[in-house]
């Protein structure tokens, strides 16, 4: 079966020169908008971005969507779990996870959200105009559960990751209703996220075991590109102490991908494979994979080219030096605006803090009321000017609560 034929994936490509980012909560292509990456990061470091200073100067008052957002940006919410969604016949799902946009051939787009649900599971897609007006919503992937969080790929498509300890990476059509494709190559684990490194043509996934110091970082290496039936998976061991500075991955092979109830679990499998304490949120950016691990309140940069490791953000480290540490228990990650890497908060004080390019951590948007919640899907639209994102179980802290919204801004200033 193939999710996207060879015309449609030339047309796509070829509309991504035109529409910019395209699917930023997973990947960027190859070589795309690079000068102009560049030149937004080197302005932020000089400290002459203006979105930047607009984060600098702090957050509003909360607004009637219960956001406090910086001078110049709205809000609207798109969706909310169990309701209509705008003028359609479907109901948004509950407890919206992880997501990312991809741009249409009409010049609107398309957001994909998982579904963190334990029975229904699954992902659902909202529709945009050109416009921005939500013209359509519709179910890609049915029967699958606790959908967390995935990534896109540079051919277009949305991979939904599974967390349980069976789970699977199905990858999905966004583009019309329908079902995903099993991908069992890429490991039968607890999944959090992934991402594509288009120039080195693997994809990296993050573990979420929810206890400390038992999470594996991997990669997939597909047999052929842009088909990910089968391939290698991997898990990482680190050479040298990150904390030190910047050290270096070894990849192993996982000898059995999907292990049974009885088997030893894929990140046991090699001796040397490092434990982190529970990989979560993943975006490619700048040529590196960038991943957080939730409970050690860590951002860390995996630079591909010669597979170095850093720690980006240590939130720990941050109070112990006296200096402030306005993120904590990092989850979802999505990339622009200025160069910089958007996380998003697992609970603390329900904040999307941006990382700029020299390492400064300022606070995008707060949610306010939603104590029980999660701050979950982070994407931008295609032209970079729309925030979206979801609180996971909302103002009442239940799945079925779910909100999703939308901030616009001058993210590209």
């Amino acid at each position: 079966m193939t999710l996207l034929d060879p015309n449609r994936r030339r047309l796509l490509s070829a509309l991504a020169g035109g529409f910019g980012l395209l699917a930023i909560g997973g990947d960027v292509l190859a070589g795309l908008n690079d000068a102009s990456r560049t030149a937004n990061a080197r302005r932020g470091a000089r400290g002459r971005s203006p979105f930047f200073d607009a984060l600098r100067d702090g957050l509003q008052a909360t607004n009637a969507d219960g956001l406090r957002l910086p001078h110049g940006f709205t809000s609207r919410i798109v969706a909310r779990s169990g309701e209509r969604v705008g003028a359609t016949a479907y109901d948004w799902h509950a407890a919206p996870d992880g997501g990312a946009c991809f741009a249409a051939s009409d010049r609107g787009w398309i957001y994909a959200s998982n579904a963190e649900t334990p029975d229904t599971g699954g992902v659902s897609a909202l529709r945009f105009d050109r416009h921005g007006d939500v013209v359509d919503a519709y179910r890609i992937l049915v029967g699958t559960r606790i959908n967390c969080s995935g990534g896109a790929t540079p051919w277009n498509t949305w991979l939904s990751c599974e967390e349980h300890d069976g789970g699977l990476v199905w990858e999905c059509d966004p583009f019309k209703p329908g079902q995903g494709i099993a991908r069992p190559g890429m490991g039968s684990f607890c999944h959090e996220a992934c991402a594509t490194d288009p120039r080195g043509r693997a994809v990296y996934l993050t573990e979420d075991r929810g206890s400390d110091s038992d999470s594996g970082f991997y990669r997939f290496r597909p047999t052929r590109w842009h088909d990910l039936a089968d391939g290698v998976l991997e898990i990482a061991e680190v050479v040298g102490d990150p904390r030190a500075g910047s050290a270096r991955v070894r990849w192993h092979r996982v000898p059995n991908p999907n292990p049974g109830a009885a088997d030893v679990a894929c990140r046991y499998q090699v001796d040397r494979a490092y434990r982190f304490n529970r990989g979560e949120g993943m975006v490619f950016h700048g040529g590196s994979i960038w991943f957080s691990t939730t409970a050690d309140h860590r951002l860390w940069e995996y630079h591909c080219a010669d597979a170095t490791l850093r720690i980006a953000y240590d939130a720990e480290a941050r109070a112990r030096d006296g200096r402030e540490a306005p993120l904590r228990k990092p989850d979802n990650l999505a990339a622009g605006a200025g160069g910089a890497v958007l996380a998003a908060e697992d609970g603390d004080d329900m904040q999307i803090v941006v990382l700029t390019p020299t390492g400064e951590a300022l606070p995008l948007l707060q949610v306010v009321g939603h104590d029980r919640s999660e701050i979950t899907g982070p994407a931008f639209s295609p032209d970079g000017s729309r925030l979206y994102f979801s609180s996971q179980r909302g103002s009442q802290g239940v799945k079925g609560g779910g909100m999703t919204f939308e901030v616009r801004g001058p993210f590209n200033g």
